[in-house]
């Protein structure tokens, strides 16, 4: 074969190799972390622990991929089903059935079974979520966690404060906004420290989703808003302030007032007017 050849060959063969290499596995594609972060994180880790669902760490090695697949793509399916195992699932999580996630098909299950399979491998998954410690918060970290609440302290990457959707127990003044709902005992609802600093870390609503994606809480700022939560469950019950009767006063005080104020600008002009075109008619036997 001619030097030429050869050497031909030779490049062609180191070009697909290059090409082979540096094209990114289904594992590692945006796509797949992006729809994890935003789907998944809120209730699974990946090495970190359980949270609502249980830990997805070596998840392909527990059960075939040929069912996780299955599930991934309709969970109330797989549960009404009877399978035994979806029925376990359901179990541990305590009643709560896994939701058909928008945009999920067999090529997306798949995808994400793969990242998880690299993800295991990993040392620490990027997906092993935020790790708090069972140590007891201090009164600081409560009303430090009170104040980026009210939005007194600004949150580091620009997100808006809590206290501008939703609301909690004797927050005083005017309450919270009620956009969302009353976070007074979300850290119970959440089933304590760890399921409570994901949510924080990605929103799931469809609302704060897209606000806190671009914009995402800092990990001493979320260990502060827990404290608060934490404690806000502790003292129990909701918000029983009269913020609610006090909005609809101060809104109803006010608009009395500008119906006042602007009578008694009105009123001058129209005298004003009145009196001109009253001086201007002369009596008829006058004319």
């Amino acid at each position: 074969m001619p030097k030429a050849s050869r050497v031909g060959q030779t490049l062609l063969g180191l070009c697909a190799l290059v090409l082979l290499l540096g094209s990114p596995s289904p594992a590692q594609t945006p796509e797949a972390v992006g729809f994890f972060r935003q789907n998944c994180i809120n209730c699974h880790t990946i090495g970190g622990g359980r949270l609502t669902g249980p830990d997805l760490k070596d998840v392909t090695q527990r059960k075939d991929r040929a069912w996780l697949a299955q599930f991934l793509t309709n969970p109330r399916a797989m549960i009404d089903s009877g399978d035994p195992y979806a029925l376990k699932l359901q179990q541990d999580a305590r009643g709560v059935v896994m939701p058909t996630v928008a945009g999920m098909n067999k090529a997306q299950a798949e995808a994400l079974l793969n990242l998880i399979e690299a993800e295991s491998k990993l040392p620490k998954s990027q997906f092993a979520g935020l790790q708090i410690s069972n140590k007891p918060f201090t009164p600081q970290d409560i009303a430090a966690g009170r104040i980026l609440f009210l939005g007194a302290t600004p949150l580091q990457n620009g997100g808006p404060s809590r206290v501008s959707c939703h609301t909690v127990r004797a927050i005083g003044g005017l309450g919270g906004g009620r956009l969302g709902p009353d976070l007074s005992l979300v850290f119970e609802r959440l089933q304590g420290r760890k399921g409570l600093a994901s949510c924080l870390l990605a929103p799931a609503s469809p609302t704060m989703q897209p606000i806190f994606k671009t914009r995402p809480l800092q990990p001493e700022e979320i260990l502060f808003l827990v404290a608060l939560f934490e404690d806000l469950a502790r003292k129990g019950g909701v918000d029983d302030s009269p913020a609610t009767l006090n909005f609809f006063l101060a809104g109803l005080g006010g608009a009395v007032l500008g119906l006042v104020s602007l009578d008694a600008i009105w009123r001058r002009r129209f005298r004003g007017v009145r009196r001109a075109l009253v001086q201007g008619i002369k009596p008829r036997g006058e004319r």
